[in-house]
């Protein structure tokens, strides 16, 4: 019983280091395609090299001349502990989010929160 206690509670803390790595990949993905946006929004094809150069994979993408709506899912390995021994799990999250250029014609984004979402 102690055991399988100790086991949940480490693959608990080991899933939520998984995600507190996607939390960061997120925010570098988000950073790079703002840093693109400053001329104009990113191609898909643009997009889609920045979400792979942060671990992450496009799995939708919208561009307008006013708007860019992205969704990336990012994932993350961590140990899983069971009686029967070790395995590597992972942890997948989809990250949406859409830039639209304002009054001032700065790009406003608007951000949904991270989601869990299946593996392909």
């Amino acid at each position: 019983m102690i055991t399988a206690h100790r086991q949940n509670s480490t693959n608990e803390r080991h899933e939520k280091k998984a995600l507190e790595q996607i939390a960061r990949l997120v925010e570098s993905y988000e950073g790079d395609v703002q840093d693109e946006a400053r001329n104009s929004y990113p191609n898909r094809a643009r997009t889609r090299a920045i979400a792979q150069q942060n671990y992450g994979s496009l799995i939708f993408y919208e561009a307008s001349d006013r708007s860019l709506s992205t969704t990336v899912k990012f994932f993350a390995t961590y140990e899983d502990t069971s009686f029967f021994g070790t395995s590597i799990s992972r942890a997948h999250r989809c990250y949406s989010f859409r830039f639209q250029k304002g009054v001032e014609g700065k790009p406003r984004r608007t951000i949904l929160p991270l989601q869990q979402c299946k593996p392909t």
